[in-house]
């Protein structure tokens, strides 16, 4: 006869583990998988605040309550360290974004049932779930689902859009990918859904990239204290509160620092908030401009170098002229990059991840010639997802 189990920890794809390695979907920590595979309710099970819950991709730990929720995202950034041999001299408690904070989202959008489906798509599938209410994304963004069906049901035939949307300065970026926008009337809806939505621009991609059609001044989004330009599609950081959070511990641990080199820059997150000199480096040419013609526009000592990193990383000898780096890469990690940053003479490297496992070999590679990690910062901006994100300080 089976043994009821207590459910001790949430693993890295959200179901729940007991201590005898048993997955049990949708279970949080405390509750308790009976003989016959029901699961009874403990102490950290919370009542999911959304219909969608369950079937929508777009959350996957909706079951858990604060606590539990927080301690799976410090568990996975500590445990991805421990799989390096690495223990944090500090560990800081998780910071976690609010309800209704994702300010930039990609939603779906095609036929079905003689309507129009818009939302994320399913776990694991294709499918779409209609959004009828949203618990992440900021309440400028839903307010825009309700509006692009009725524009996008004047589509005719057979057809699948991406949207991607993004909270500016001056409101709402929107882009759409593979909306045919055919013919005078198709344009004029599209047009009349810009203006009467008040977006800050909209951007149509037809499959040779983004082309604004709607942008009635030019659109940024300020980083630090700077207006920066923000080309349709770059990256910018899912949550103000998230963004703050890393651009802290960034500003914080490179307080007594002179000058610092940025790695994977973007548009300038880290660059324009350090308030020193810094060279900041990146491989997207229009994030690249954005950043230069800012930093230029607002005399700020920031120096853009169009620099692809992982093909021309910043050699060892050019990096020992700063007193620090701060890097922020794709989820690939920085392999190359961070052997580079390894063999300089560089005693203070602030490194932000979304990925914790490619973090954790890249912070093997620093540990090896001589860094210690110092602190380590979970950070869950994606409220809900298993998405993690962490701030971590090496110094020499």
């Amino acid at each position: 006869m089976i043994e009821p189990e207590k459910i001790v920890r949430v693993a890295a794809k959200g179901d729940g583990v007991t201590a005898s390695g048993r997955h049990v979907a949708l279970a949080a920590p405390g509750d308790v998988v009976l003989a016959d595979g029901t699961v009874e309710p403990g102490p950290h099970r919370a009542v999911p605040p959304c219909r969608h819950f369950g079937r929508c991709g777009g959350c996957q730990l909706q079951h858990l309550d604060e606590r539990a929720l927080a301690a799976f995202v410090r568990d996975r950034v500590l445990h991805a360290a421990r799989s390096q041999g690495l223990e944090p001299e500090v560990l800081a408690p998780t910071h976690l974004s609010p309800p209704r904070s994702r300010r930039r989202a990609s939603l779906h959008a095609q036929p079905a049932g003689g309507k129009v489906a818009l939302g994320f798509r399913e776990a694991g599938s294709h499918r779409i779930v209609d959004l009828a209410e949203c618990h992440v994304l900021r309440p400028e963004l839903f307010a825009l689902v309700a509006p692009l069906r009725r524009m996008l049901a004047s589509q005719r035939g057979r057809w699948a859009v991406d949207i991607d949307l993004t909270l500016a300065d001056q409101g709402v970026d929107v882009g759409l990918k593979g909306l045919a926008m055919e013919g005078l009337e198709a344009t004029e809806a599209a047009l009349d859904f810009a203006r009467e939505n008040g977006l800050a621009r909209l951007s149509v991609d037809l499959g040779y990239g983004a082309e604004p059609v709607w942008e009635p001044e030019p659109v940024t989004v300020t980083l630090g204290s700077v207006p920066v330009g923000l080309p349709p599609g770059a990256f910018l950081q899912a949550t103000a509160d998230g963004e703050a959070a890393l651009v802290s511990a960034a500003k914080e641990w490179l307080a007594a620092s002179a000058s610092a080199a940025d790695l994977f820059a973007g548009l300038g997150t880290f660059a324009f908030a350090l308030g020193k000199p810094v060279s900041a480096y990146e491989a997207a040419r229009d994030a690249h401009l954005a950043c230069r013609a800012a930093a230029a526009r607002h005399r700020v000592p920031v120096e853009a170098h169009h620099r692809d990193l992982f093909r021309n990383p910043v050699m060892p000898d050019e990096l020992s002229a700063f007193d620090a780096v701060v890097l922020d890469p794709p989820r690939a990690g920085a392999r190359e990059q961070v052997a580079r940053i390894a063999a300089s003479t560089v005693e203070r490297v602030v490194y932000i991840s979304c990925n914790p496992a490619s973090w954790a070999k890249d912070a093997r590679v620093l540990a090896d010639a001589g860094f210690r990690l110092a602190d380590l910062r979970p950070v869950g901006q994606f409220r809900w997802s298993t998405h993690v994100e962490l701030a971590s300080l090496f110094v020499r």
